[in-house]
């Protein structure tokens, strides 16, 4: 009989103990949202970064990492570890209700994430397609459904346009995407940047390659001649462009023979999947097509 009632006794202060215990979590849960009510958010990526800032969510973001550069007012934003790679203490003394990524250096991370509570969502981003489906996904996490279905819509509607009139044209010019100088790389088949580019109207010679991205050689870009070539980087004292005009063996090259080489490029704007994607295109199809950009 001892033996029950101390059993019965044990498990019942077990159980007070796990309801303080719930409760305590409860309320500590409450009190981390935000003055609005909404949840505090922790962004993993600059482009989600963006996202949460377009649809009205930016007072909700509490984290940020050293890439998110954009808006400006992301700036004031604590930052919590690089892209990909938080830190976990960080994440742990801010404890948001939401952790949202892309992309994680260490997949173990993000089961650590969630050990520490704390919601994790994934939203994955590879195509300028995939960017309205995100945007509404946010917009139901942060409880910005209608700015978010909105923004949503009208880049579903612009990509639309913009892919009619490439569907129209008749002659696509061939494009290289110089992403980097040392060593050279481009985007290749299914890459963000390629799909810009046949949005803008343009044919990206990367395309013959079916990879994301890829290191090339001088020789192979000199041969597949590009009529517009797009250098996405700056470089030190002289223009990337015209460093670029004057290499060893590309004079031979439609676009420097053209002078349709350009450089000055916003990365963020043609690297990075997010709400500004319409202006991106816009900015590339002026660049493959001036004189249709001069045109009234």
């Amino acid at each position: 009989m001892r033996n029950s009632f101390r059993a019965k006794t044990t498990l019942s202060v077990f159980c007070l103990l796990f309801l303080l215990l719930a409760s305590g979590c409860a309320n500590k849960q409450h009190e981390n949202k935000s003055p609005t009510g909404k949840p505090r958010i922790i962004s993993l990526a600059p482009s989600l970064t963006e996202m949460i800032f377009a649809i009205g969510a930016g007072d909700q973001l509490v984290g940020r990492t050293s890439a998110c550069d954009w808006p400006v007012a992301a700036l004031q934003v604590p930052v919590v570890g690089a892209f990909g790679r938080p830190s976990l203490e960080l994440l742990a003394s801010i404890h948001p209700d939401l952790v949202v990524d892309v992309d994680l250096a260490d997949e173990e991370m993000g089961k650590k994430i969630s050990a520490l509570g704390i919601q994790r969502e994934n939203i994955a981003c590879k195509s300028p397609d995939d960017i309205p489906a995100s945007l509404r996904k946010l917009g139901k996490l942060t409880g910005h459904t209608r700015e978010a279905d909105s923004l949503a819509l009208s880049i579903s509607e612009g990509l639309a346009m913009f892919k009619t009139k490439a569907e129209k044209r008749a002659k696509k010019k061939s494009v290289y995407l110089e992403i980097w100088d040392d060593p050279f790389w481009t985007g290749g088949k299914g890459s963000y940047t390629s799909a810009l580019i046949a949005y803008a109207g343009g044919r990206n010679i990367g395309d013959v390659v079916d990879k994301e991205y890829f290191e090339i050689s001088q020789e192979w870009v000199i041969k597949k001649s590009p009529e517009v070539i797009a250098c996405m980087y700056m470089s030190k004292n002289v223009s990337a462009a015209s460093k670029l005009m004057e290499r060893p063996g590309w004079g031979s090259v439609a676009a420097v023979q053209q002078r349709q080489v350009y450089d000055q490029f916003d990365n963020s704007l043609f690297l990075r999947p997010g709400p500004r994607v319409l202006e991106g295109i816009a900015q590339l199809h002026r660049t493959i097509y001036p004189v249709e950009r001069a045109a009234p």
